[in-house]
């Protein structure tokens, strides 16, 4: 007592100091975070600023339209496309492009949900600026939720139309000349064949050439811009699963046999033992016991034996009425499952063609008339009673389901009201073999009932197979030794995973912005560590996930800048050691002036090369060698060229023969299609080149 009232008449001073170490914390972590100083921008697009607030809420709106969208892939799709509307814009005041109305009303009428649609549509057929207009100025008085989403969605559309518009310019401005297409196609048919000796770089041993890793940073430094790489991370786990052991395994099959036979309890209520049914006997309340004493509640549904675990469906789908199948394991838990009831004919199998008119339900209807939809539906009728073999080809022409019309119309294992009243009622109503036609709010559809298949109510107790608590633990003791030994020694990370036989793998060139470790799945958390200020590399730290625990090791540390010396080694490093056995091939093996001299001087043989085009610069059985190929091009009939640094080896070549290829009266054909290729690509390459030359500041990591 004497201690509290001490803490009483202290509790002011204790307060003060309690605040004002949790005010030093907050300000301490605000100041390590960045806190006061973190931008409100997401980024910038040469100069111009992309709020975060905007940002965000455009990612939020992202993955409440798109389920499973997760909130990286949101924030990489609002990001490329806050990158190039910021791009364009530039581009459309420079240019002066304005759209008005009738742009807008173009680029609606592009959308087939609109363009489509028989209300908005003229006498004949084609789409009515006017009818659309009206439509808008009637929603906006009857619907102003439905009216502001569109206001909404508007200058996203006039942002469409002014990029459409400008597109278009690009591409008017795009030429191919004759000379270009008498070009390409000489490029393709001009042929040459030459003879060639040839010293493959895989004679010198690698052993017997050294390349140094300045040599290497000295010649990315020659050509940065090919040579540069994002600041990256590599990474090296250990997974160690959470899992259930054998004995894990053993105890739950023994818990859910326990439940086949009758129990006794003692009753604390009545102080009496109590007998409980087994799941095997006369349970009184079916539902009851089973969602008791299983981790999946209760089913009333009937289903098709096609719809039973495979390799149990047989001997479930025979049960006996109340008798049980079981333990088996099915898709991680041990299961019981229980014969409850048999309902014969509750499910079938039918193929239609559905034959749709104006005005339907259906994703795309048709332009017909209702009756010009009835005659056909009824003619097709009259084919399939002609030739019933017909109906999956007549599916195929003519059906307008296009979740059906390539498997013949075919729907298997269709259960009472999964299709529209109409549909279902003909279905069930008929027996098999019967042909006809019905009438829904999706047009008219050409019925064949296939099959009826009886299906059964059954009851499973199920229990998921998982770790027990003692298991967890041991797992949980292990992940954390294997981060401490990896923190706290010097044993390599590989020798510390191999002696709790474990496998390393690794992560290489993680990006700020990434989101998914391969081999687990996404993982941000991990990504945000990796990236942090006072992450090094060598660090350790083991990560919690649904699979068990996750022991992640930095291996390298990659800054903004050239490429690191590992990659450097499968990018680089070839080419200068192929460059260093060129020069002591040309030095020490290939002697001589001509093909023939050097052949004799390096007893390698003469090859030939036939009918080469500079398209296509490969030589049979040595592979692509487009400098080799060119100097074979400008050498005259019966010159030997001087020794080439090819792609695999040393070459010299002997030019045989060229033949010209035959002039065209003119060249409409290849310029026709230079023209599609040059405007199908004009979009991703104008965008490319506009990301390539803007100066564009990603904060993203930040806020992500």
């Amino acid at each position: 007592m004497a201690v509290l009232s001490k803490i009483r008449q202290r509790s002011l001073l204790l307060i003060l100091v309690i605040g004002f170490c949790l005010l030093a914390f907050i300000v301490g972590d605000i100041i390590n975070s960045g806190g006061f100083g973190v931008t409100n921008n997401i980024g910038s697009v040469n100069g111009k600023d992309i709020p975060v607030r905007e940002f965000l809420q455009k990612v939020s709106n992202i993955q409440s339209r798109q389920q499973g969208v997760s909130p990286t892939q949101a924030a990489n799709s609002v990001w490329n496309q806050e990158v190039e509307n910021a791009l364009y814009a530039e581009r459309f005041e420079q240019a002066g492009i304005r759209v008005g109305k009738d742009h807008v009303y173009n680029m609606y009428a592009q959308d087939p949900s609109v363009a489509q649609n028989p209300q908005f549509k003229n006498a004949v057929g084609e789409f009515d600026p006017a009818k659309f207009n009206e439509f808008l100025v009637n929603m906006k008085n009857t619907n102003e939720d439905q009216w502001r989403n569109v206001e909404s969605n508007m200058p996203l559309v006039e942002n469409a139309a002014k990029k459409q518009l400008y597109i278009t310019m690009v591409k008017a401005g795009l030429v191919t000349t004759t000379f270009d297409g008498a070009a390409k196609y000489n490029l393709e048919n001009d042929k040459a064949s030459f003879d060639y000796v040839y010293v493959p770089y895989s004679t010198i041993n690698d052993e017997e050439v050294t390349v140094s890793d300045q040599e290497m940073i000295a010649f990315m430094k020659n050509d940065e811009e090919k040579y540069k790489a994002d600041a990256s991370r590599d990474l090296e786990y250990v997974l160690i699963e959470n899992k259930a052991s054998a004995k894990d395994e053993a105890d739950i099959r023994e818990e859910i046999n326990s439940l086949l036979l009758p129990r006794v309890v003692y009753n604390e209520t009545t102080k009496s033992n109590d007998t409980i049914a087994g799941f095997r006997g006369d349970v009184e309340n079916i539902k009851e016991f089973v969602n008791a004493n299983s981790d999946i509640p209760y089913d009333t549904t009937y289903v098709a034996k096609s719809n039973l675990p495979l390799e149990f469906a047989e001997q479930i789908f025979n049960l006996e009425d109340s008798a049980v199948f079981g333990p088996y394991l099915d898709g991680g838990y041990q299961k019981l499952t229980k014969m409850i009831a048999r309902k014969p004919g509750s499910t079938a199998k039918v193929s239609h063609i559905l034959v749709t008119f104006e005005g339907t339900k259906a994703p795309k209807p048709s332009e017909m008339t209702k009756e010009e939809a009835k005659a056909k539906a009824d003619d097709i009728l009259k084919k399939v009673k002609a030739n019933p073999d017909s109906f999956a080809q007549l599916a195929k022409e003519n059906s307008e389901d296009p979740g059906s019309k390539d498997k013949g119309g075919i729907y298997d294992n269709v259960s009472k009201g999964q299709m529209v009243p109409e549909f279902d009622a003909f279905l069930f109503d008929n027996k098999i073999g019967e042909v006809g036609v019905v009438e829904t709010d999706f047009g008219y559809h050409v019925i064949k009932v296939l099959d009826k298949y009886d299906a059964v109510q059954l009851a499973t107790v199920a229990k998921k197979i998982q770790p027990s608590e003692a298991t967890s633990d041991d797992v949980f003791t292990k992940a954390t030794k294997l981060e401490m030994d990896a923190s706290d020694t010097d044993t390599p990370f590989e020798e510390l995973a191999k002696a709790i036989n474990a496998e390393v793998k690794a992560v290489n060139k993680l990006g700020v912005n990434d989101e998914n470790i391969q081999g687990i799945g996404a993982q941000r958390g991990i990504v945000r560590w990796a990236f942090n200020k006072d992450t090094k590399e060598g660090d350790v730290k083991k990560f919690d996930i649904s699979q068990g625990h996750l022991i992640v090791r930095v291996k390298s540390v990659n800054e903004e800048g050239l490429l690191s010396i590992e990659e450097a080694k499968t990018k680089v490093l070839p080419i200068l050691m192929n460059e260093k056995k060129a020069a002591l091939i040309m030095k020490d093996k290939m002697e001589g002036a001509t093909v023939e001299e050097v052949s004799k001087n390096t007893g390698s043989s003469i090859g030939k090369a036939k009918d080469i085009v500079l398209a296509r610069p490969a030589i049979t059985g040595v592979g692509s060698e487009p400098k080799v190929v060119g100097v074979a091009f400008a050498l005259e009939d019966g010159k030997d060229s001087g020794l080439i640094e090819g792609k695999t080896g040393v070459f010299m070549v002997k030019r045989t023969s060229f033949t010209k290829a035959t002039e065209l009266p003119n060249y409409n054909g290849v310029i026709s299609g230079m023209k599609t290729k040059a405007r199908n690509s004009v979009q991703s390459r104008l965008t490319n080149a506009l990301k390539d030359q803007a100066e564009i500041e990603d904060n993203r990591a930040e806020f992500n």
